[in-house]
């Protein structure tokens, strides 16, 4: 199943180029009062409303996709957490070009552990992302997302994939610099999710998905997720060592090689096999 948000917080179920309106279906969420919860409602209770969600797709007209405004498909993702240098060829290229290294240590994936960025830095991909410091380079990193489905805590990495409700591609924009990762990469608009949820039934299996990434129609970046240093499931249990996962955080799983920047006008589009693909503009 493809679940989007979309226009005024709809909820939407993807057939073809067509969205299925089911937004009454939210109606069966909880109810809740402050304190908020500390997760994502609609991704914690998607097991049971999914045949919820189908019959009302059925009964719903289409919409065509491309009429609509595309929000991030988890709306309150409560972490986001990232993987940097996940791929042995982007590693190297950050080693070796300056203007990505800024003269900071580039340390391989298994010394630097996981980072998290600022959870309002999330657009979906119908917002455009807004160049912060024009001044200075600005990067676009095409990444495998896994969105996380229920509560997980140490878990294993043979367990950790039962741990997923669904996959979406990400933009995870990154201004260089000398600062921490986190601030460079937690600027508004620099966290691109879209364009849809695929759930995990659709996905079996995430280590062999192709990716591209073109701007102005030029390809950048074109990897597969097999060419990860650490997969998704080693980075699912080693995210949740350190802290409790929780129904609708983000894992962003690293960048392939051919990281570049991007300027106000340029157009990217970006495309993960089994998930679908998503133009995102720059301004």
């Amino acid at each position: 199943m493809r679940i989007c948000r979309f226009n005024d917080n709809r909820l939407g179920v993807v057939r073809g180029a067509g969205v299925h309106d089911v937004t009454c279906a939210l109606a069966s969420l909880p109810t809740w009062q402050y304190p908020l919860p500390d997760h994502d409602p609609l991704i914690a209770a998607l097991p049971t409303l999914r045949p919820m969600l189908d019959a009302l797709a059925d009964k719903a007209p289409a919409l065509p996709l491309d009429t609509l405004q595309l929000l991030p498909p988890v709306a309150s993702p409560r972490k986001i957490i990232a993987a940097p240098v996940n791929y042995r060829l982007h590693h190297d290229e950050a080693l070796a070009d300056p203007s990505i290294h800024h003269g900071t240590n580039i340390l391989p994936i298994d010394k630097a552990g996981l980072f998290l960025k600022a959870t309002s830095s999330l657009i979906g991909a119908s917002d455009p992302v807004v160049i912060r410091f024009p001044e200075a380079r600005n990067d676009h990193e095409i990444e495998l997302v896994a969105i996380i489905g229920r509560p997980a805590s140490k878990v294993t990495a043979e367990q950790a994939l039962s741990y997923v409700a669904g996959y979406s591609i990400g933009l995870d924009m990154t201004l260089r610099g000398t600062q921490e990762r986190s601030l460079r990469k937690s600027c508004d608009s620099y966290t691109v999710l879209g364009p849809w949820l695929v759930t995990s039934d659709e996905v079996p299996d995430p280590s062999g998905l192709e990716m591209e990434l073109q701007v102005n129609g030029q390809t950048r970046q074109r990897a597969s997720t097999k060419d990860l240093l650490r997969d998704v499931a080693t980075l699912i249990a080693r995210a949740s060592a350190f802290y409790t996962l929780m129904p609708g955080d983000l894992l962003f799983t690293g960048t392939p090689e051919g990281v570049d920047p991007v300027i106000p006008g340029d157009v990217m589009r970006a495309r993960i096999s089994g998930i679908g693909e998503m133009q995102v503009m720059v301004t």
